[in-house]
């Protein structure tokens, strides 16, 4: 290998990887293509360098393989590399174009998830898909029993309570078939919701056992499933500069297209996890909901924006200074304080 490998694209697939490797300058001195099983033992006879890797499925595992080696790892979003391609699009060109993007100063990095993260994530993941199932098996139910003329009012509560009476009554006009099939939905619906119940008592576990989710769950409209998806997706709070660079990397901050000295700001980017977003959302609304008249500083601050601007937007706002709001008791280490005052300044 060349000696004068100063930053490494490395293009990972299930089978064949290629890595290609630039000097200070930018030229190519390297070029590997590697089997899956040869990738380690090729990366352990290399100099320790930085390597860039696509953030993508299997991205984490490499990362922290390939520091465990020596080496210094960054992962890229894939939007960020895909201006660097040069040519028609081929493992080789995509791997230069890693490099490229990695060797630049500006370019945003992905944080390298850690095997606990990762077991939280695939918890969250699977409860979501649940839930994605058991939404779709109500509407499926409330769609069949339109079909014979009955309809149930909104709310998951109210839905469930008129369908087991309906079902229940022996005057509802249903064949056999028809009274068969809707049972048979029902003990789908709730084997889900056994499963969902499950998976929230490992959350409320997880939640349990970090000293970090208790800190944050203090903030309004936080609880266990929205303490354990932050903790999952951020490993280290000073990965981002600043608050707003959290909340950015959630797409809870304004688009932009200003040109000419003027500023014009549209709506929300929802770049970013968009699970994280929406937890948040969610929590931002039902602490809206229930604000009342709550001393909580924060709270009266989206109370009075929802009066002047309308519910959505207090809605995102409040999620927005949430995001920035736990990124400093992260990064910082500090306590949620719900009513400021001046005689909890610190004396010189």
């Amino acid at each position: 290998m060349d000696t004068t490998v100063k930053m490494i694209g490395l293009d990972i697939a299930k089978n064949v990887f290629v890595a290609v490797g630039q000097n200070d300058h930018g030229k190519v001195v390297m070029k590997y293509k590697l089997a899956r099983e040869a990738v380690l033992p090729t990366f352990a006879n290399i100099p320790a360098t930085t390597i860039g890797i696509e953030a993508c499925a299997g991205s984490h595992y490499w990362a922290r393989k390939l520091i465990s080696l020596g080496h210094k790892v960054k992962l890229i979003a894939a939007q960020h590399t895909r201006a660097y391609v040069t040519g028609n699009k081929n493992d080789t060109n995509d791997a230069a174009a890693i490099a490229e993007a990695c060797s630049r100063a500006a370019t945003k990095t992905v944080p390298i998830n850690t095997e606990a993260q990762q077991d939280l994530q695939m918890l969250h993941r699977t409860r979501q898909a649940l839930m994605q199932e058991r939404t779709a098996t109500i509407c499926r139910m409330r769609a069949f029993a339109n079909e014979y003329g009955q309809v149930f009012p909104l709310g998951v509560a109210k839905f469930l309570s008129g369908f087991t009476k309906w079902l229940n009554d022996d005057k509802n006009g249903l064949s056999g078939s028809a009274m068969s099939t809707f049972r048979e939905l029902k003990t789908q619906l709730d084997d889900k919701d056994t499963r969902i119940e499950v998976y929230d008592a490992r959350l409320n576990q997880a939640a349990k056992e970090d000293a970090r989710a208790a800190k944050i769950m203090e903030i309004p409209g936080v609880g266990k499933v929205v303490a354990t998806a932050v903790l999952a997706a951020v490993a280290d709070a000073h990965h981002f500069g600043n608050g707003r660079d959290f909340s950015a990397n959630l797409g809870l901050v304004p688009r932009e297209h200003s040109s000419g000295g003027k500023q014009r700001l549209y709506g929300i980017t929802k770049r970013g996890d968009a699970y994280l977003r929406a937890l948040l959302i969610h929590g931002a609304r039902s602490a809206l909901r229930w604000a009342g008249e709550k001393p909580d500083k924060m709270l009266r601050w989206a109370t009075k924006l929802k009066e002047r601007r309308g519910h959505n937007v207090a809605v995102t706002a409040l999620a927005n200074k949430m995001a920035r709001i736990i990124w400093a008791l992260l990064a910082y280490d500090r306590e949620y304080v719900p009513v400021w005052s001046k005689s909890m300044i610190r004396p010189a």
